[in-house]
């Protein structure tokens, strides 16, 4: 443990700094060849399996039980450069806040080459029928040094689908997209938002993503969009219900 490489000066003010005190999980990993865009840019997707990756890692580091249930509510990712195949990501997370059955973890990514991601997720502690579970005594008394006394809520921010859509398709599951709690995983999720971007030919510098509520095996899931001059909106939907509501600013 150690303090984070990533100067303050370089988090988004919307993001909080590592406080100085309290756990910090540091390690390291490639960019490996099934992370990257075709033009060789981390994915959005992969990123958020490398986010809940780092997460179960710092748990088991940590004496945690890194197989209990944790759901992804909302991811925030600011890009300064995107990371990209073969290069090493110098990664350091912290809990950044706590509430009564979820917490905030922030996560910094850097390479040697210049590559910074700045993210921000909030997870959701679940039971084994994924209803929200209080947290352990023992996971707060790890964590709530470095969350500084800082609450979060899980009220949602971003707006729902407007009556007018610039485009919309059928976003078909694969039994790959479900994950262990049997619905599918946040990083499948964010596969519709990459696939879009693809289409655009457009990089993300930022994106806000909430996971609404979950998207179940055989649902019939909607992709929705809509994009002005500056930001794209994402929203996955079923039947009618929001279960994924996304903006994106690309540069």
């Amino acid at each position: 443990m150690g303090s984070s490489s990533v100067p303050a000066a370089s988090i988004p003010a919307d993001l909080v700094a590592y406080p100085g005190v309290g756990r910090l999980f540091e390690t390291s990993r490639p960019v490996r060849l099934g992370d990257a865009t075709t033009t060789g840019r981390l994915r959005l997707d992969a990123l958020a399996r490398i986010l809940q990756d780092v997460g179960a890692d710092d748990m088991a580091d940590a004496g945690l039980d890194p197989t209990d249930p944790w759901v992804a509510r909302r991811t925030d990712v600011s890009a300064h450069r995107w990371p990209r195949f073969g290069e090493r990501l110098l990664i350091a997370t912290f809990c950044s806040a706590l509430g009564p059955r979820w917490g905030e973890r922030r996560t910094s990514l850097r390479t040697e080459a210049g590559g910074h991601i700045e993210t921000s997720t909030l997870w959701v502690h679940v039971d084994a029928q994924g209803r929200p579970a209080s947290l352990d005594p023992g996971f707060v008394d790890c964590y709530q040094r470095s969350a500084a006394g800082r609450r979060v809520t899980t009220r949602r921010s971003l707006p729902g689908p407007p009556a007018e859509l610039q485009g919309e398709r059928p976003w078909v599951l694969r039994a790959s997209d479900l994950d262990a709690l049997g619905h599918v995983n946040n990083a499948a999720a964010l596969a519709a938002v990459e696939d879009l971007l693809w289409q655009r030919g457009e990089v993300p510098r930022h994106t806000a993503v909430e996971y609404v509520a979950v998207i179940d095996p055989f649902d019939q899931a909607q992709l929705g969009w809509r994009a002005d001059e500056s930001l794209l909106g994402v929203w996955l939907t079923v039947a009618g219900n929001l279960r994924l509501a996304a903006q994106v600013s690309a540069g």
